[in-house]
C-alpha cells in the first residue's frame, strides 16, 4: 500500500524483524479536512498488541503517543499497552470504526479502523477513500462506499428513509 509519499506511513519489515508491515495511510501532514485523518487495517481486535506498531509509526507526526481513544465494543478488554505511558479510554458512545490517537504534544489524529476480517479489496477502497483529501464523509459511509459493510440507511427531513454515500464535500 505505500507508494513511496510522505503521506504514506508504514513499517518496513526486515529479515530479522517478525513483524509485518503496518497498514496505515494518512492525509498529507496539513491543515485537517474531513472527518479522517487517515485510515488504518489492523490485522486482529486485540488492541493491546495492534497499538505497539500503530505508536511507533504515529510517533513520527505526533510525537510520543500518550493517548488512545477507541470504542470498548468494538475490541477485546484490553488495560495496557506493553508497558507503555499509553493512557486507554474505552468510550461506550464513540464510533466504532474510529480510534483517537493524541501525541504528547496534544496533535490529536482520528482514523478510520477497517475491520480486520474485511476483504483486502474492499480494506485498500476504503483506506484510499478516506485519505482522499476532499473526502468529508463519516466513517460507517466511507465503508459502506467501499463495500466493507452495508449502506448505513440515513432518514431525510420527511423521515423516509435512503441509502447515504457521498464521496466528498457538497458543493455550496
Amino acid at each position: 500500500m505505500t507508494s513511496g509519499s510522505d503521506t504514506d506511513l508504514a513499517l518496513q519489515t526486515t529479515v530479522d524483524s517478525p513483524r509485518p508491515p503496518l497498514r496505515l495511510r494518512l492525509k498529507p501532514n496539513a491543515p485537517p479536512t474531513g472527518y479522517v485523518d487517515g485510515a488504518w487495517w489492523p490485522r486482529s481486535r486485540d488492541l493491546a498488541a495492534e497499538l505497539t506498531a500503530l505508536a511507533e509509526v504515529l510517533a513520527i507526526r505526533l510525537g510520543p503517543v500518550v493517548r488512545v481513544a477507541f470504542a470498548a465494543a468494538a475490541w477485546k478488554p484490553v488495560s495496557e499497552v506493553d508497558g507503555r505511558a499509553i493512557r486507554l479510554t474505552a468510550l461506550r458512545s464513540q464510533e466504532k470504526h474510529i480510534v483517537r490517537v493524541s501525541g504528547s504534544d496534544g496533535i490529536q489524529l482520528t482514523l478510520l479502523v477497517v475491520p480486520p476480517e474485511a476483504s483486502g479489496a474492499a480494506s485498500h477502497a476504503a483506506i484510499m477513500l478516506a485519505t482522499r483529501r476532499a473526502n468529508w464523509d463519516g466513517p460507517a459511509d466511507i465503508l459502506a462506499a467501499a463495500g466493507v459493510v452495508p449502506v448505513a440507511p440515513h432518514q431525510n427531513k420527511h423521515g423516509m428513509l435512503r441509502p447515504r454515500l457521498r464521496t466528498r464535500r457538497p458543493q455550496r
